[in-house]
């Protein structure tokens, strides 16, 4: 489908894949994290040395240099498993955890119903305020992006670096295969996708979503493949599935209309940390011509462009958005040096 074609409106209704790319992964661990009125499921590489100055034995009888924590936040429709191919690739470097938002993957509505980004940031913070984790290396994609944003604008004691991958950021002019997306913030139209497609298979569903996010849907492995469908037939099944898709929708388009300090750009200018922000050349669902955009508004800011990748870069070419994470992160450790030199 080309960013010109009319699309099928039942397509958007899961914009970002609801699990990982399968090939990648490996073993994880997943544990809830409660707060009040807020649950959170967190998931993170298995046998992750620890924490901290509790740095792991790096084999020789020296002890291993503790790394630096990292959050990271998928977008709309998807769950912490959009981030099980990068993580492990980061492992290294960074001691990754990723989040299911209140009302996706495993993790429970949040008692106030509230699924606007502010909410979203707010769910962010609470939980990185109770781990006493920050700063962190803060990687969003998507809606989590733009939720990332605000975190790191409001609270860059939190935030370390911040990476984004095709962040959902306001656009004037929105491509025609956005604008499902966006439908879905209409009161009952979440609910109208449903019955539309009532008879539609888990395996079709995700066939149409993978069309939808992935530059080339074929970098999908069976394994991937077979991961999303499960998943997706699982969240069917959930009885506040379509009420989620339809109020988080409904948050992500009232974003884009805030003015003054709560506009999304007037924030990303805020943003002190050293940001990576990384665009694919065959996103649908967020404009390639943005890159530029955020470019100037956060500043020093580094841009990764992938012609051939999508919506999800981290799932299609893990490899490369880590290679670039890591540069962002050697850079950072450039700048303290240099800076420590100095005074």
């Amino acid at each position: 489908m080309s960013s010109t074609e009319s699309p099928d409106t039942a397509t958007a209704a899961l914009p970002v894949p609801p699990a990982g790319p399968g090939r990648h992964g490996g073993e994880e661990t997943v544990r809830t994290v409660t707060l009040p009125g807020l649950t959170l499921t967190v998931r993170a590489p298995a046998g992750r040395p620890a924490r901290g100055g509790d740095g792991a034995d790096a084999g020789d009888g020296r002890e291993a240099p503790a790394r630096e924590p990292a959050l990271y936040v998928h977008g709309l429709g998807g769950s912490s498993q959009n981030w099980s191919g990068l993580m492990p690739l980061l492992a290294d470097r960074v001691d990754g955890e990723a989040v299911d938002l209140p009302g996706f993957g495993h993790s429970s509505p949040p008692a106030d119903g509230n699924y606007s980004v502010s909410a979203q940031a707010r769910a962010v913070i609470r939980h990185l305020d109770a781990a006493g984790r920050g700063p962190v290396h803060l990687i969003g994609n998507s809606m989590g992006g733009a939720a990332s944003t605000r975190v790191a604008a409001e609270r860059p004691d939190l935030v370390r670096t911040l990476t984004l991958i095709s962040p959902a950021l306001p656009e004037l002019r929105p491509q025609l295969t956005a604008v499902p997306t966006a439908l879905l913030a209409v009161p009952g139209v979440a609910g109208l996708f449903g019955r539309l497609t009532h008879d539609w298979t888990p395996e079709r569903r995700t066939r149409e979503v993978l069309a939808l996010c992935y530059g080339d849907p074929g970098r999908v492995s069976p394994e991937g493949f077979n991961a999303a469908v499960d998943e997706y037939a699982r969240r069917l099944e959930l009885p506040y599935f379509w009420e989620v898709m339809e109020r988080s929708a409904r948050g992500l388009v009232n974003a884009y209309t805030l003015g003054g300090q709560h506009n999304l750009w007037r924030q990303a200018e805020r943003v002190l940390a050293p940001t990576l922000l990384v665009y694919g050349g065959r996103d649908r669902l967020v404009s390639y011509r943005m890159a530029r955009r955020a470019a100037a508004a956060f500043r020093g800011s580094r841009l990764l462009t992938l012609p051939e990748a999508g919506h999800v870069a981290m799932m299609e070419y893990p490899e490369t958005v880590a290679r670039a994470v890591r540069e962002l992160l050697d850079s950072e450790v450039t700048d303290v040096t240099a800076d420590a030199g100095r005074s």
